[in-house]
């Protein structure tokens, strides 16, 4: 199998600008390519995650992959996907955030192997270096307003909040950005979302008509799960690759959660497993779905990536701790990790405090009658104890690291008290 039968497969070609003649060319010769990322936040998120993992697909199969850090480009903003003009980020900001951005690509890709180690460029360094008559002479005449008009980003803004002249510019930037990378590294692929698909064929277009040699554009389809919620976005926010932003087990969690009907085409897209390794997970989803196989593997496949086979452990163990354990196991650091999307609330405790109050108090029932209920049906545990007495008093010295106190509600709900 070659990297296109591969790409095939895994349902991550969506468009491309000559599929023969990519198709042949990938055949006969290894190729570089490259992929744009704006630094546009502090961290990639798992939309970019998809990006990443495809030049690593392509450098698995002795291609060699440039990752682009759009330090000039992102001074502009790109329209694409967007109802409305971005703010304009400092040049400070950007600068933090690129340099944030590549000792991430670092962990994904290769830079030490001889035959096709990876790059990471700057489009910076020549497009800060332009200026605007030259702008306008050497690269402004190539590009037709009627065509720049047709573009669908352009078209959607222009039908509702209208788009500057600023960001207008932006797919002419993008196209600089294909030219100077076939002169300085002969590339002759861009990768990109299914948005970008404008903006990398302007770039096709420019080096046809300054160079005159054929270079191909290369779509991902844009990623929705089966309910037609933007992939990686969750009631919290982006799913980040720094562990700062996102923590390890709530990564882990984002991707255990993912929808039967979406976790065999994750684990093509997103994982390196091999064809057969995908389709026995298949096999077994349709066949016992409540075991969630496929989600476990996926989970476990994504936080070992992303960040590394011991928090892949961890993670691992505190979700195992959480359905089938003890919670006295958990470490003090993991247990606002392992809870940090449960409902939560401080409660002033000097001592001791009835069961009934903390109850109620923890927003786990809505009354005292309904604790009591739930208690003589064998329905709460504190710390992983099972209450059974109506008036129990709960003191202080029982919370875990003199802290914290868990409450589970039934099989699955929690809420977590701190002291």
């Amino acid at each position: 199998m070659d990297i296109f039968e591969d790409l095939k497969f895994r349902g991550l070609i969506y468009q491309t600008t000559n599929e023969k003649g990519l198709r042949e060319k990938l055949k006969k010769e290894k190729i570089t390519l490259y992929c744009g990322f704006d630094p546009t936040a502090p961290s990639f998120h798992v939309g970019n995650l998809l990006l990443i993992l495809t030049l690593r697909r392509f450098q698995i199969f002795g291609h060699k992959p440039i990752a682009l850090i759009g330090g000039g480009t992102a001074l502009i903003g790109d329209p694409s996907g967007k109802i409305k003009e971005r703010p304009l980020n400092p040049k400070e900001k950007i600068a933090e955030w690129r340099d944030k951005l590549k000792s991430q690509l670092e962990k994904f890709l290769d830079f030490k192997t001889k035959k096709n180690s990876a790059k990471i460029l700057d489009n910076s360094q020549w497009l800060l270096n332009l200026n605007l008559i030259d702008f306008l002479r050497e690269y402004g005449k190539h590009f037709q307003l009627s065509q720049m008009l047709s573009k669908e980003s352009v078209k959607r803004r222009l039908s509702s909040t209208g788009i500057s002249f600023c960001e207008f510019s932006y797919m002419i930037l993008q196209a600089i950005d294909f030219l100077e990378l076939k002169k300085r590294e002969n590339c002759s692929l861009q990768i990109g979302g299914s948005d970008q698909w404008g903006n990398i064929v302007s770039g096709v277009d420019l080096v046809r008509k300054i160079l005159g040699v054929e270079v191909f554009g290369l779509t991902l389809p844009l990623i929705l799960t089966k309910s037609g919620k933007k992939f990686g976005k969750t009631e919290e926010g982006a799913i980040f690759l720094d562990k700062k932003l996102t923590s390890p087990y709530k990564f882990y969690q984002f991707w255990i959660n993912t929808q039967d009907k979406d976790v065999i085409s994750f684990l093509k897209y997103f994982t390196f497993l091999k064809k057969e390794e995908i389709l026995d997970l298949e096999k077994k989803l349709k066949k016992e779905p409540k075991k969630k196989e496929a989600q476990k593997v996926l989970a476990k496949e994504m936080t070992k990536i992303v960040h590394g086979k011991e928090e892949a452990k961890r993670v691992e163990k505190i979700s195992q701790i959480l359905f089938y354990g003890n919670v006295k196991e958990l470490k003090e650091e993991e247990i606002k990790e392992a809870f940090f999307n449960v409902p939560s609330t401080k409660i002033e405790i000097k001592k001791e405090i009835p069961v009934l109050e903390l109850l109620v108090l923890s927003g786990a029932v809505k009354s005292k009658s309904e604790a009591k209920r739930l208690i003589k049906q064998r329905g709460i545990s504190i710390n992983g104890e099972l209450i059974l007495e109506i008036k129990k008093m709960i003191t202080k010295k029982e919370a875990l690291y003199q802290r914290y106190f868990v409450i589970k509600k039934g099989r699955r709900n929690y809420y977590l008290v701190e002291c």
